[in-house]
């Protein structure tokens, strides 16, 4: 056994996984040189190895909790190589005006139809609410109720969606409550689909990006987006949301979390998936809402993450023969490490899902209902 092979399973049998193992998170190894790989690139190297078929795992969410449930990536020391995109988030602001549109042109910007072959029919690409349910379709309306009810929306209001993906949720909104949504988003293909749809809703889209959003409103909302941000412009976000929000009116925030603050994320997740993507932490967002905004109150959805993202894997899985006409077997393979990955990491508790209710000091609380039973 070689020494790097050696240190790999060593570090794999502390959290009770083995090579060539019959469990369904052990891992297959195909490719001798999957060790000197994983040991010199980390997280990046074991993405890429899956990617090309070096390795399989009956179950890769199962594998990647209880990697993470243990802490087995801090036993493993840094490589040089990943020394560079650390510098460059610290140094600079990969999140800039200038940058912002990265994000949309190699993520938001694929097809369309991919994307919506594994969610609901509302589109809704971030996390549900399965209470009562174990549907996704069903959990998407959960959560948009939930949204609804916690900004106790009205038809009189005018109100701001910051991200609005493909127009699901503003969609909804408008048809249950009946006010007034604009949207803000800067991916041209999630624009062009929404504007099929919205033709002839209450609904007003405008491709810019949040550091150019104009005017103001009494409720708003920003679901999955703030995680594109970065922690240089949290600071940034937040005055623009408490310069657009009328006194008394409402803000909620839905986003991924990190328990811990960082200035990077995943070198796989930002090659392949979520390039300059960020997860904050409670202490960053709480620095950024300081002195703008009371704190009304905080939901951890994270659990259902995990639900959803496996049902999205689920759903992309039986889509895999329409889809595979247009995508190679390493892009399937990107995509399913993705999803289970990180069904994975919520698995865990590793990463988190916030909601966050929002108001401008010195406002009454509002009147709506802080907590989350659907069907109360």
């Amino acid at each position: 056994m070689s020494p790097n092979k050696k240190i790999v399973a060593e570090l794999l049998a502390s959290v009770g996984i083995q090579i060539n193992g019959t469990n369904p998170y052990d891992i297959i190894i195909y490719n001798e040189k999957f060790y000197d790989r994983v040991l010199s690139l980390k997280n990046l190297g074991l993405g890429e190895a899956y990617m090309d078929g070096w390795w399989d795992c009956e179950r890769l969410d199962d594998f990647f909790c209880r990697i993470l449930s243990e802490g087995l990536e801090s036993k493993v020391g840094g490589s040089w190589r990943l020394i560079g995109p650390l510098l460059r988030a610290n140094l600079f602001n990969m999140q800039s005006l200038a940058r912002s549109r990265m994000i949309a042109d190699r993520h938001y910007n694929l097809d369309n139809g991919m994307f919506l072959s594994f969610l609901d029919d509302y589109n809704q690409y971030s996390c549900g609410y399965f209470v009562g349910c174990e549907d996704l379709a069903q959990a998407q309306i959960n959560k948009m109720n939930m949204i609804v009810a916690k900004l106790n929306l009205t038809p009189s209001d005018q109100v701001l969606d910051i991200g609005f993906g493909w127009g699901g949720l503003a969609k909804y909104i408008s048809e249950t409550v009946g006010c007034h949504v604009t949207g803000v988003n800067i991916s041209d293909e999630q624009i062009k689909y929404a504007r099929q749809c919205l033709q002839e809703s209450r609904v007003k889209i405008l491709n810019c990006d949040f550091r150019e959003i104009d005017g103001t409103f009494n409720k708003i909302l920003s679901v999955g987006m703030f995680e594109h941000v970065g922690y240089k412009n949290y600071r940034t976000f937040m005055m623009t949301v408490h310069k657009s929000l009328e006194d008394g009116g409402v803000f909620l925030l839905h986003t991924i979390g990190s328990n811990t603050s960082s200035v990077k994320t995943d070198p796989w997740i930002n090659k392949y998936i979520f390039p300059n993507g960020m997860l904050p932490s409670l202490t960053q967002i709480a620095q950024s809402v300081e002195g703008l905004f009371v704190i009304e109150d905080l939901h951890n959805l994270g659990p259902h993450y995990d639900k959803t993202l496996m049902a999205w894997n689920s759903n992309f899985q039986n889509a895999w023969p329409e889809l595979s006409k247009r995508y190679d077997t390493r892009f399937k393979r990107m995509w399913e490490y993705y999803l289970l990955s990180c069904a994975g990491a919520f698995r865990a508790r590793y990463n988190q899902l916030w909601q966050l209710v929002l108001t401008k000091p010195g406002c009454p609380q509002p009147e709506c209902r802080i907590w989350h039973d659907p069907e109360s």
